[in-house]
C-alpha cells in the first residue's frame, strides 16, 4: 500500500503524482494524505497507444507493436483499454508532462522519431 500527499511525493523507487481531484474544503490542510492500495494492480508493457473518445469520455487503447520500425504488417493487438473522463485525462496529462520534464532534465531530451535515434552502421 502506498501513501501520497496532494503534492509530489518522491519514493526511492519512483515518484507518484496524484490524479485525484483537488478538494474544495477551505479548512483542509495542503498535506491531506491519499492512501493508495496498488496490491491488485496489473502491470503490462505497451509500445503502442491509440486515443479515441466520445464527447463525454476518452478511450485510450494500449498494445504491443511487434514491428515498431515502419508500418506494421500484422495488426497491433490491443490488450489494455483505459476509459476515463476528460477531467481526469487533463490531470493525467499534467502529471505525465511533469514526469517527462523531470526525466528529460535528468537524462536528456527524449527523441520520439525513431529514425533520428538510429545510428547508421559503418561497414568496413
Amino acid at each position: 500500500m502506498a501513501t501520497q500527499t496532494d503534492s509530489n511525493v518522491d519514493d526511492k523507487k519512483h515518484s507518484d503524482l496524484s490524479l485525484e481531484a483537488p478538494r474544495s474544503t477551505p479548512q483542509a490542510p495542503a498535506t491531506n494524505l491519499i492512501r493508495v492500495d496498488d496490491s491488485k494492480a496489473l502491470a503490462c508493457y505497451a509500445n503502442f497507444c491509440r486515443v479515441t473518445g466520445t464527447p463525454e469520455e476518452l478511450i485510450i487503447d494500449f498494445g504491443l507493436n511487434p514491428q515498431p520500425m515502419g508500418v506494421p504488417t500484422e495488426p497491433v493487438v490491443i490488450n489494455q483499454r483505459l476509459v476515463t473522463n476528460f477531467f481526469t485525462a487533463k490531470r493525467m496529462l499534467h502529471a505525465l508532462q511533469l514526469t517527462l520534464q523531470r526525466h528529460e532534465a535528468t537524462f536528456g531530451v527524449i527523441e520520439v522519431d525513431v529514425q533520428k535515434r538510429v545510428t547508421p552502421r559503418l561497414h568496413g
